[in-house]
């Protein structure tokens, strides 16, 4: 299978892309989502996130509440490293899940927000950026989710810059445009995916050699 690397700066739309491209068939692995699955009403996760940190997680309908927790943990390390030996490990498993799903020639694309941050290009096939001038994902940020500027721009400044983020691609889908722009663009990264997938589909057919 082919394993793509999905990233782009906040504000970007790499969500959009992410969307769009599972849509069309490829296997989205998303570890936020993931991590959000593994903790919801009546999983084991759930029940041990409770048990760590009390009852006090927990809305009124049962389910966690995620900004009470995060009061709890971002403000302690070792507690933040309790929730992650949590979280962490079912969110391993349920991705192994996936992929063990997947068929041999599948698009395997992994949403990974800090991709480049952490220098994980090397475990890819293919490394898609999400791009948008700095200005356009400001006013995305301010204008669709309502943050502050001064935050958006602090946000934006966090992580790797642009001309980081443009070095470390394979493939750069420049989202600046209009909706019915993007589905054109990724649908032609789709073609080019599902090729490259073929193509190391035969090879690894060819040789008996998974290169998963």
């Amino acid at each position: 299978m082919l394993r793509v690397g999905l990233t782009g700066g906040i504000g970007s739309g790499k969500s959009e892309v992410s969307g769009r491209l599972a849509a069309l068939g490829a296997v989205v692995i998303d570890a936020d989502a993931l991590a959000r699955e593994v903790v919801e009403p009546g999983t084991p996760g759930l029940a041990e996130v409770v048990e760590e940190f009390g009852e006090g997680v927990l809305t009124a309908e049962g389910a966690l509440d995620r900004p009470r927790l995060g009061e709890i943990v971002f403000s302690d390390p070792d507690r933040l490293a309790r929730l992650n030996a949590i979280v962490h490990p079912r969110v391993g498993a349920r991705s192994e899940e996936l992929m063990a799903a997947a068929p041999p020639d599948a698009v395997l694309v992994y949403d990974v927000p800090l991709l480049v941050e952490n220098g994980l290009q090397e475990l890819y096939d293919v490394v898609v950026v999400v791009d948008a001038p700095e200005e356009e994902r400001i006013r995305r940020l301010t204008g669709d989710r309502g943050m502050p500027e001064d935050q958006a721009r602090a946000r934006i400044a966090a992580q790797a810059t642009r001309r980081e983020r443009l070095a470390a691609a394979d493939v750069v889908v420049d989202n600046s445009g209009t909706r019915e722009e993007l589905d054109a663009r990724v649908a032609d990264l789709w073609q080019e995916l599902r090729l490259r997938a073929a193509v190391k589909h035969a090879e690894e057919a060819a040789d008996g050699t998974p290169r998963g």
